[in-house]
């Protein structure tokens, strides 16, 4: 079994771009994969590997840049790496919304743990916005939960400033990083009531029984896992390598589903050199596989 890490810290770092290759090399060097995002105003990133190797790359991590505790981590377990490789990225924003984060006045009010979580949502007057994207919210998402519907955390500014500054704001994304984003906008813009899961979907799902669950659904994910499911176990949902879209068991079953080519999301709108360039693609990741072997071509999230 593998483990996956995920975290994050709000803080100010310097150096980004130095202190990259050190991390990915670190990572290699460890045999450990996924994705860490370095940004002026925080780290981000989920990794994956030997619990061992994982932990000591969590250390080297948290000694380069002096962090003591992360804001946000969460563990859970896999028969698979849900990444082909170590990638480490600099980035102006941790999270891109073209706001500069202020690691501000954080009242522990200000989070909500999961064990008070549907006590707040079941509350009619509070507005529940799930701040991911659309097809992230289709796969699953909380009771009574909202979506902006849009597809670039850069557009939330807008359909915040719709809100009124009075209104209970209770948000939650997958981790929990988008909503450092978005409530400290809330917070800045003059909303004195917001509140944010803590630790996000992932943290819910391992902590709640899902007989008192208020989720419905699934989880996705940014990885080839996909999807997860209470105690963060992987999900039913596989990946159209068409469009990259999260495929049900239910739209699997559809004519225009084609493994490793299309689904019903893109089936209509690739051309026939598409489908023609991603059968062929198809056919040499079945024959690496059956060496098992991974295909260069075959792509991660």
């Amino acid at each position: 079994m593998f483990n996956i890490q995920g975290f994050y810290k709000i803080k100010s770092i310097s150096n980004c771009s130095l202190q990259k290759e050190k991390i990915k090399k670190y990572l290699m060097s460890k045999s450990v994969k996924g994705t860490v995002i370095l940004s002026s105003e925080g780290i981000n990133g989920t990794i994956a590997g030997k619990r061992s190797n994982v932990n000591d790359c969590l250390r080297f991590i948290k000694d380069k840049f002096s962090i003591g505790i992360f804001d946000s981590k969460n563990s859970s377990t896999c028969k698979f790496l849900p990444f082909y490789r170590a990638k480490v990225k600099v980035k102006k924003e941790v999270v891109p919304i073209g706001l500069k984060l202020k690691a501000v006045e954080k009242k522990k009010s200000y989070y909500v743990d999961p064990r008070q979580w549907n006590k707040l949502i079941n509350d009619k007057s509070v507005t529940l916005i799930d701040v991911r994207k659309p097809f992230e919210y289709k796969v699953g998402t909380f009771k009574g939960a909202v979506n902006p519907k849009i597809n670039s955390f850069r557009e939330f500014p807008k359909y915040f400033n719709k809100l009124k500054k009075n209104n209970k704001v209770a948000m939650f994304c997958t981790g929990g990083i988008r909503c450092e984003k978005a409530s400290n906008f809330l917070k800045q813009r003059g909303f004195k009531n917001v509140f944010q899961l803590k630790g996000g979907i992932f943290n819910y799902l391992n902590k709640i029984n899902i007989k008192k669950s208020l989720w419905k659904g699934e989880c996705f994910v940014f990885d080839n896992r996909v999807s997860l499911k209470h105690k963060l176990l992987v999900g039913s949902y596989s990946m159209c390598m068409g469009c990259r879209m999260p495929i049900s068991v239910q739209e699997k079953k559809s004519s225009k589903y084609k493994e490793g080519i299309s689904c019903p999301y893109c089936y209509n709108r690739l051309t026939k050199s598409q489908k023609d360039r991603f059968s062929m693609r198809q056919k040499q990741i079945l024959i690496a596989r059956k060496f098992n072997k991974t295909h260069i071509y075959q792509k991660e999230y």
